[in-house]
């Protein structure tokens, strides 16, 4: 992997090489998705709503089929990739940093009998290993946010999509009015310096050669998303069937608050962004 990875992006590496990182996102997170789930209600189990939030961004794609060439970037455990393969007969690659999510997902793949649909890349994505051209679709899930370039990242998804592809993502941001300051805990919590804003992606997908770019705003699903693993977890916690380190628990626990807050109080945004070349 190239010695120009962001700070970031190799914080991020090591974070979800961990042990305890990958067993608490495997078991509480959702199994094959760790990301925002969209919800019916607040005792709706994360796993069904992780899969609606997959159902729901490929419902807005153009019809996707066998000849479709499809990159998912930040792709984690596949869960994304498997499900548009399975439905769709198209090729996936899942490129991701962590060669512990990589390996499940190399397993998972197997065992679903889609291993010879879904290739799984261990790159990073603020250097796309794949010339222009290369996909018609390019799909990210809460996978940006752990980008210390994400302009660069765009003009990458850019470059490897056909002139009349397709790039659809969600991303873990913060509003367009939020004060300066006020996520610091968050962002400390994850290492991070800062978050991109709907603005900054609608200016810079702009500017990076798509023409259209749709956002559907769906930040309540994110206050309840990071609600209902909170509450999950603090349920295992209290059965002694977790399993996990406590000081882990504990650091999970708060940052899981945090998320919360910060969602409740109007400071983050999350949603599907839907950009598009010709």
């Amino acid at each position: 992997m190239s010695d120009s990875i962001s700070t970031a992006a190799r914080t991020a590496r090591i974070y979800y090489n961990s042990k305890e990182a990958d067993d608490f996102y495997f078991k509480v997170w959702g199994g094959e998705n760790i990301h925002v789930g969209i919800y019916d209600g607040p005792d709706e189990s994360i796993a069904t709503a992780s899969w609606r939030t997959v159902e729901h961004m490929a419902s807005k794609l153009k019809p996707i089929g066998p000849n479709s060439r499809v990159l998912d970037i930040g792709a984690g455990y596949g869960g994304a990739a498997r499900y548009l393969a399975g439905k769709y007969a198209c090729s996936v690659v899942a490129l991701n940093i962590s060669e512990t999510a990589n390996d499940r997902n190399r397993l998972m793949n197997k065992e679903q009998g889609l291993d010879h649909l879904v290739e799984v890349v261990e790159a990073n994505f603020e250097e796309i290993p794949y010339p222009p051209a290369s996909f018609d679709i390019v799909w990210s899930q809460d996978a940006m946010l752990h980008s210390g370039r994400r302009d660069v990242v765009l003009r990458e998804v850019a470059r490897v999509l056909t002139s009349s592809g397709e790039f659809i993502f969600t991303d873990l941001m913060q509003t367009d009015t939020c004060p300066e300051g006020v996520l610091k805990p968050i962002l400390d919590r994850i290492h991070l310096e800062d978050m991109a804003s709907p603005g900054f992606y609608r200016e810079t997908a702009q500017g990076s050669g798509f023409l259209g770019v749709d956002y559907q705003d769906l930040t309540p699903h994110l206050t309840a998303h990071y609600a209902s693993v909170l509450r999950v977890t603090e349920e295992m916690e209290a059965s002694g069937s977790d399993g996990f380190d406590p000081e882990y628990i504990a650091r999970m626990k708060t940052g899981l608050r945090r998320w919360v807050e910060g969602g409740e109080m109007g400071y983050l945004a999350w949603g599907v962004f839907h950009c598009t070349r010709g």
